[in-house]
């Protein structure tokens, strides 16, 4: 009999293999895939991109398992989808040391170019997948079109926003801002949509291998991952909630190991597993260029940061010795803004940098919803788990883009579960009779991660619309709030503007729910503002 978990490993394959939209899986699965996690390519650069597959060469060599020979894998590139015109080949050899993950970092291509490519180990052949390189450093680049995502709890939903974002053909990579995956158990009352697996929360290098491996079974993320490269980022989930440099606040220790250890073995299966040009003991933050037209900053907001001071009251958020980004990539992130050639500077922000106080007219009800949904806050309070505590190490970016001068600075966040479009005043406290504002920030909402109305237990868009109207009454900078909805962002960039759409699923609960766009904002060139549109990317 065929599991959820059989069906769900073939339905990835097979869903990469045809690289748009989701293929049904047969009727009948081997329980023996060779290529069963599909296929994904990351961090393009102007000459080249990082492939990346995942091999079962036998049947005991299951993630996380430690078991299975060292094998040899061969990749292929093409400039058409039937290989009859390849132009790059090599091999990489894998094994239990590195769970048989694949990566091939292929250089030597032409800028601006779409690729096709696919893995060979023996007589099996992987899923074909497609990639596209960066455009030429300084090029005219007239559009840049990226899905933007965040938050996708496989427990909470399944991922049909991936499957939308799979079945566009306008999309020439995924920004994914963290959260890809969720370290939690199952949930003892039997609520999960989807069961995790393992089905205890992650604390070791065989259960991050494992659930990486469950969530690139999901047909929709591996159709995704086989049609654009991605360009991502971790945030806490992918160690443990509120995660910081020396421990998290879902971490126990002695119970779970140390920190350390926990730490190093999150980091080493997100390596593994993702297309990302990251190796235990380098760093994840790094830029990917697009011609004149824009630079994207990755950055890494865990692993360097001070720890979360304890309430939003606490002065220690103020202190200039505590730090969210760490001082040397505090520094690599100003010197790149201050000295960047390109015309758009795009931060991928795994958490708010826009400064957010509460209102303390909340009720009980709503007040708890929200603490569940962002963390500790009391009266007129902080989300101390965002830049807002971390304030000296905002007011440094914030002082380096106002006294350079620097424009067309938007940061791109997720984390929140709920969709924001937001304008960064320089002085919060002046804002908006001086309405000096030093950038934007537009942030995705969750894929499937719970956000206000369904910690509330009301229907979508009821309760909520009081919540985010007193919130926008006491922070005018805020000009768009969407604590309800679960989808994902599509964002072009071009000399003129940027814009982004906000679309919502109708049932994260439902693997075909269909999506519609709620909201679309734009900033024009220059202006450093957010402006409601009506018109929509096509």
């Amino acid at each position: 009999m065929l599991t959820r978990r059989h069906v769900l490993r073939a339905g990835g394959a097979f869903a990469a293999a045809a690289g748009l939209g989701v293929v049904a899986a047969p009727a009948a699965v081997a329980e023996h895939v060779p290529f069963a996690h599909g296929v994904a390519s990351g961090d393009p650069l102007p000459d080249g991109v990082l492939l990346w597959t995942r091999v079962t060469p036998t049947r005991e060599a299951q993630p996380g398992s430690g078991l299975g020979p060292e094998i040899t894998v061969v990749w292929e590139m093409s400039r058409d989808e039937a290989f009859t015109e390849i132009v790059a080949r090599g091999s990489v050899r894998t094994g239990p040391h590195r769970d048989h993950t694949v990566k091939a970092d292929v250089t030597g291509l032409a800028p601006a170019t779409w690729y096709w490519y696919r893995f060979r180990h023996g007589s099996a052949v992987s899923p074909v997948g497609r990639t596209r390189t960066a455009p030429a450093v300084g090029a005219a680049v007239t559009r840049v079109r990226m899905g933007v995502v965040s938050c996708s709890n496989w427990q909470e939903g399944y991922f049909a926003a991936y499957r939308h974002l799979a079945e566009r053909d306008d999309l020439d990579l995924v920004v994914h801002l963290g959260d890809y995956l969720y370290e939690y158990g199952v949930p003892s009352d039997g609520g999960a949509v989807r069961a995790h697996e393992p089905a205890v929360e992650m604390t070791t290098l065989a259960h991050y291998r494992r659930r990486h491996a469950q969530y690139k079974t999901d047909p929709h993320l591996a159709a995704l991952h086989a049609r654009v490269p991605f360009v991502a980022t971790w945030d806490d989930h992918e160690s443990a909630n509120n995660a910081w440099s020396g421990g998290a606040e879902n971490h126990t220790e002695p119970d779970e190991g140390t920190w350390v250890e926990r730490r190093a073995a999150s980091q080493q299966a997100y390596a593994e597993w993702m297309p990302v040009r990251y190796e235990p003991g380098g760093h994840l933050y790094r830029r990917i260029g697009f011609g004149g037209l824009a630079e994207l900053s990755m950055l890494d907001l865990r692993t360097y940061r001070s720890e979360q001071v304890a309430h939003p009251f606490d002065r220690g958020q103020h202190d200039p010795d505590r730090t969210i980004a760490g001082e040397e990539q505090l520094r690599w992130l100003i010197d790149g803004l201050v000295t960047s050639s390109a015309q758009w500077k795009l931060i991928g922000n795994s958490v708010m940098i826009a400064p957010v106080r509460f209102p303390s007219t909340l009720s009980t009800r709503e007040f708890r919803a929200l603490t569940e949904l962002i963390g500790p806050i009391e009266g007129i309070p902080y989300n101390v788990d965002q830049w807002d505590g971390y304030t000296a190490d905002r007011a440094a970016v914030f002082s380096a883009l106002r006294d350079h001068g620097v424009r067309d600075t938007v940061f791109l966040t997720g984390d929140i579960h709920s969709g924001w479009a937001c304008e960064l005043p320089a002085n919060p406290l002046t804002y908006p009779l001086n309405r000096n504002s030093v950038g934007v920030e537009l942030v995705c909402t969750s894929v499937t991660s719970d956000n206000l109305d369904d910690i509330l237990g009301v229907r979508p868009r009821t309760l909520s619309l009081a919540v985010e109207a007193a919130i926008r009454v006491s922070n005018p900078h805020v000009k768009y709030l969407d604590f309800d909805s679960h989808g994902y962002s599509v964002l072009e960039v071009s000399p003129s503007a940027v814009h982004m759409d906000w679309y919502a699923l109708d049932d994260r609960a439902d693997p075909e729910s269909s999506a519609r766009r709620v909201m679309s904002y734009r900033v024009a060139a220059g202006t450093q503002r957010v402006t409601r549109t009506e018109e929509i990317l096509r």
